[in-house]
């Protein structure tokens, strides 16, 4: 399989193209979890794999908890739907505890100092009530837990999540919130860890393939080990092929025909179509080393055909979006106009005309 069908099946996989979902929890559902610690990035990549889709009908979704935000898989956060929140929690939960061990010391996160918080958040958001991250950090300090800076209060909430007991409220106005599990998602489905294991994975090489155990082991944060269990309890139901010295799985139904070249999506660096792998070579345009020099600083990036190009800034108005293009190579005509193409359908999905730079 050479790159060009790798990248062919991803788009397909990802449902980046064709638009086939009608609703945001679809898209999450499909996907298994959605990076998103850029929230309107994570907006965005749910709003590309839907059909004419807007950024307040997808905000409705999460306003609703019809999609969750939470710490899950690697330990950042992510969207997932209330009916996997449950079981994936209990699958991943445990190794990123132990990732965040170090810092759990370091902040002085002990067992006991971890009961009262969680003791003081539960008590506090009992009947469905929603408080804000400061609102938790003034209750917590007024309860004698001292909040001496902001990442002592980050991984006690995280902690609390990954344990299942928070997750995401809707939001009010910018902030974000958080309220109970058992209350926002009280009919959530659980598993046994082998059943976790196997759904995982072919969620991931279903919406994902062509992908390697490792890809996999990379994207859900689970040991290679698990990663390798996980993937032996559906590999029959999927196929298989050698590219670049590492086994590749797919589905077994091999999708045709992509959009006519050249196409473009505007992507966050965060989007499932580049989080979702470990080895990037395949989208990779020989602009690696550029990428790589912009470091933190990257947030957005431009995909023509599959393959990163360059990058893309935005700036949010009240009555515009300004775009800021950077190119790594020079584009003809055609390549620009769908650019701009790719620029206006994010315009349309934010609501708002599209100022131009860089073109």
């Amino acid at each position: 399989m050479i790159d060009q069908e790798i990248i062919r099946q991803r788009l397909k996989n990802q449902r980046l193209t064709p638009n086939q979902f009608e609703k945001p929890e679809q898209v999450v559902a499909w996907l298994g979890a959605v990076q998103a610690q850029d929230y309107h990035g994570a907006l965005w990549a749910l709003g590309l794999r839907l059909r004419g889709s807007t950024q307040p009908a997808v905000e409705v979704a999460f306003q609703e908890g019809r999609i969750l935000r939470t710490h899950v898989l690697r330990p950042t956060w992510h969207f997932v739907t209330p009916q996997d929140i449950r079981w994936m929690l209990a699958l991943t939960a445990p190794r990123v505890h132990k990732l965040n061990d170090s810092t759990y010391r370091i902040q002085g996160i002990d067992s006991e100092v971890y009961k009262r918080s969680r003791k003081i958040i539960v008590k506090a958001l009992q009947g469905e009530n929603q408080l804000t991250r400061d609102e938790l950090a003034s209750l917590l300090e007024s309860s004698g837990i001292k909040i001496d800076n902001g990442l002592r209060l980050a991984y006690i909430i995280m902690r609390a999540e990954l344990d299942g007991i928070i997750c995401s409220g809707p939001r009010r106005g910018k902030q974000f919130t958080y309220m109970l599990l058992d209350e926002r998602a009280p009919a959530s489905n659980t598993l046994t860890k082998s059943e976790a294991l196997a759904e995982l994975a072919a969620r991931y090489f279903t919406s994902r393939g062509p992908a390697s155990v490792k890809d996999f082991a990379g994207w859900s944060g689970l040991s290679m080990a698990d990663a390798r269990t996980a993937l032996e309890a559906v590999n029959n139901k999927l196929e298989s092929e050698e590219i670049n010295g590492q086994t590749c799985w797919f589905p077994q139904t091999r999708t045709r025909g992509l959009p006519k070249s050249p196409f473009v999506y505007l992507l966050s660096i965060y989007d499932e179509y580049i989080s979702g792998y470990k080895n990037r070579t395949a989208m990779d345009a020989g602009f690696s080393m550029q990428l790589f020099a912009m470091g933190n600083a990257l947030q957005f990036i431009i995909v023509m055909d599959g393959l990163v190009v360059g990058t893309w800034k935005r700036t949010i108005k009240k009555d515009a979006v300004l775009i800021e293009l950077n190119y790594f190579k020079k584009l003809s005509r055609p390549e620009k106009l769908a650019v701009v193409n790719a620029a206006n359908r994010y315009g349309e999905f934010l609501g708002l005309p599209v100022v131009l730079s860089g073109v």
